[in-house]
Parts: structure tokens; C-alpha cells; sequence
């Protein structure tokens, strides 16, 4: 018998019921066959090489039609003080060893509008070609230096957007995406990071499928090493997507991926400033938030823990259920060799309306995060 190729087969029980999950990929068991479609549905898509920031807004904003985004406030991490967040005055990154990062989860365009249920959201507002330029304003409008996405199904279109913008990026998908079961998928969905080349240049990639027990898992890591091009500091940064769900045994599975992807980060990064960002699917009360604060090597805390706590939300959504609301994304630093010196807040429920997001005004279930780390002057640039 060919053991070598025997799929084993565990059942995690949780909750009130079975899920059934192949320990050899713990990924999206169905006996559904893929379907492998291509990265295709943006090749509409003609815009010149090169934008100003005012004219890929302008552009995206005529694609809608006056359609306004939700607007937010930047806060400061040293005197808590709100900053209207306008596209004109947003605050701009105020020394040159700072970075602006920009954490989002997008919501993948396959599961949005056939997995995820979302009851109080008109059809129309799920569209990809409306969504798509509400994605792109959301991300161009703050000018990170660094973006760290998830729920990436159409890495193209980003690829193309965000090149007239300086940017330039890399992806790597989920080994057993749950789009590919889906028929008009775009191809999986996986894990992105864009940045500024005008800021930086690339030293280092790396990816991992993430490991549960020694088992590879349908969870992914991306991974960059940057270099300033003004000072040569270098500085790690890593982004994720864990294993979703609710139950004590997921929360188990869910630490076992932090604990791995810590491990691979640090051993990465090394003596390097890192930059941890993504939707853990975890509140701040599950192990797993404990374990990436915790690590020893390279002492990470959360960039809104900071500013005066974790913020109550950083999903919000409505299902057959009811109201779905959690804090589960997250930007962690080396709290060691960066300061922070603000962070963008959250609409408010009111801002929202009843149906939450996403909707016409919000295009994903998930908020962007976004902030600011000085990069402290102890920080040594590499020999």
C-alpha cells in the first residue's frame, strides 16, 4: 500500500458540531472538485502607467459616481488628540526613518458574494466593479508605505492599480483556497504585500505554509525584508491569515499557527525591526494574542494596544445570526525599536447605518488598519 500518498483524516468536534478536515493539508475538505480558473477578471482594466494620487481617486471616484466613502479620523499615540481625516490634510509620516503600514483584510470577491451571507448588504454594493475602486481609494488615499492585505483573490488588479501609485508587490496564495471550489472564481485567495519603492528596496522574501503539529495547514505567511533608501535601516515585515471559526479547539489550532509563524518570522528577521500585521481571527483574549506579545526573541506589541487599547471592533457585519462583531486584526511592532505615533480610527455604528459593512459607503466586512512607527535611533542600520 502506498502509505506515502494516504490521506488521514481527522474530525474536530466544537461547538455542536463535526467538521471534517484533512490533517495532511488541514484545509477546506469537500469532496467538490477545483475549479482552476486564472487571475482574469480585471484584464478590462486600461489606465496610464503613471497617476498622481488625486487622479487615481478621481478616477475611481467617477467609476461610482459620488458614492462617498466612510470617512475616519487619525489619532495621535502621544496626546490622544483626533485629527479629521480628510483626503487633503491627511498627516503625512513626519521623519524619514517612519513607516506607514496599512493592514487589510479585503474580503475575497468569490466568498463575499457566494460563501459569506451578508443579509443587510444589497447585491449591487458586492459587485466587483464597483467594489474595486472603493478598495482602491480606501488603500491610495492614506499613502502607506507598506501594504499588508489578506483575503487577496484579484492580486492583478492590485498589481495594476497600485503600480501607477510607485508601488510593487508580491502574493502568495492559500494551498486549498475555498474560492477554487467556488465556479466564477478568479483563482485562490492568499496573502499580498505592496511598498513604495520610492521608499525602499527589497533584500529579502520569503513564504510559509503555516504548520499545525508539524502538519502543513491551509494557512499561509508572506514575508519581505525592506531597506530605507534615505538611512539603510532594514526592517522585517510579515503578514497572515489564521485559521477561522470559533470553538476552543480552533483558538489551539489558531496558536499553534501563531507560534510557527513566529518562529519563521524570527528566524528571518534576526536582529531586525519587525512589523507583524493580519487578520488572526482572534479576540485579545485567545492564546494566541498572549503567544505573539509574549515571544521572546523579538518582543512584539500591538500598535492600538498603544493607543489607549485594542479597539472594540475591527469587524462588523451582519448575518442571518445576527450582528457579528470582533476584534481580530492586528498591526504588532518591535515595541523595542519603534514608536508610535498614531493610528486611524474606526467609523462608528452610527456611521455605518444598521447594515454594517460591507455596503455601498465600505467594501469590505473588515476595517483597514493603519499607523505610523518611528523607527527609534538605537536602531543600527546593517554593516
Amino acid at each position: 500500500m502506498k502509505t506515502v500518498m494516504k490521506v488521514r483524516r481527522r474530525v474536530w468536534e466544537f461547538e455542536d458540531e463535526f467538521v471534517a478536515m484533512d490533517v495532511a493539508t488541514m484545509g477546506s475538505f469537500t469532496s467538490s472538485p477545483k475549479i482552476m480558473n486564472d487571475d482574469t477578471q480585471d484584464n478590462d482594466l486600461t489606465l496610464p502607467e503613471h497617476m498622481s494620487k488625486d487622479e487615481l481617486l478621481g478616477y475611481c471616484a467617477a467609476q461610482l459616481q459620488g458614492t462617498p466613502l466612510l470617512r475616519r479620523k487619525f489619532r495621535s499615540a502621544s496626546a490622544y488628540d483626533d485629527v479629521q481625516c480628510k483626503y487633503s490634510d491627511l498627516p503625512q509620516v513626519k521623519d524619514p526613518s517612519s513607516i506607514r503600514i496599512l493592514q487589510w483584510n479585503l474580503l475575497s470577491q468569490t466568498l463575499g458574494v457566494n460563501n459569506d451571507n451578508f443579509v443587510c448588504c444589497p447585491p449591487e454594493a458586492l459587485q466587483w466593479q464597483r467594489r474595486r475602486n472603493l478598495l482602491t481609494q480606501e488603500i491610495v488615499r492614506y499613502s502607506p508605505d507598506v501594504i499588508c492585505l489578506q483575503e487577496v483573490d484579484h492580486f492583478n488588479y492590485l498589481k495594476k492599480i497600485l503600480s501607477t501609485q510607485g508601488y510593487v508587490g508580491m502574493f502568495f496564495p492559500k494551498p486549498d483556497s475555498p474560492c477554487m471550489y467556488v465556479k466564477d472564481n478568479n483563482g485562490p485567495d492568499g496573502c499580498a504585500i505592496f511598498f513604495r519603492t520610492s521608499r525602499f528596496e527589497l533584500v529579502h522574501s520569503a513564504t510559509r505554509i503555516l504548520e499545525v503539529w508539524k502538519v502543513q495547514s491551509n494557512q499561509v505567511a508572506l514575508l519581505v525584508i525592506l531597506r530605507n533608501r534615505v538611512d539603510g535601516k532594514e526592517v522585517c515585515i510579515a503578514t497572515t491569515h489564521l485559521k477561522a471559526r470559533n470553538g476552543a479547539l480552533l483558538a489551539a489550532l489558531r496558536n499553534e499557527q501563531g507560534k510557527d509563524l513566529l518562529d519563521f518570522v524570527a528566524s528571518i528577521a534576526q536582529d531586525r525591526p519587525v512589523i507583524l500585521c493580519g487578520d488572526f481571527n482572534a479576540e485579545p483574549i485567545e492564546p494566541v494574542y498572549s503567544s505573539v506579545i509574549t515571544h521572546p526573541s523579538i518582543r512584539l506589541a500591538s500598535a492600538y494596544a498603544t493607543c489607549e487599547g485594542e479597539p472594540p471592533y475591527t469587524t462588523w457585519k451582519v448575518r442571518e445570526e445576527g450582528e457579528v462583531r470582533h476584534t481580530i486584526d492586528y498591526i504588532f511592532y518591535s515595541k523595542n525599536k519603534f514608536s508610535v505615533e498614531d493610528v486611524l480610527d474606526f467609523p462608528s455604528g452610527e456611521d455605518m447605518g444598521p447594515g454594517r459593512v460591507p455596503s455601498y459607503q465600505y467594501p469590505s466586512d473588515h476595517f483597514s488598519l493603519v499607523t505610523d512607527l518611528r523607527v527609534n535611533q538605537n536602531v543600527l542600520s546593517p554593516l
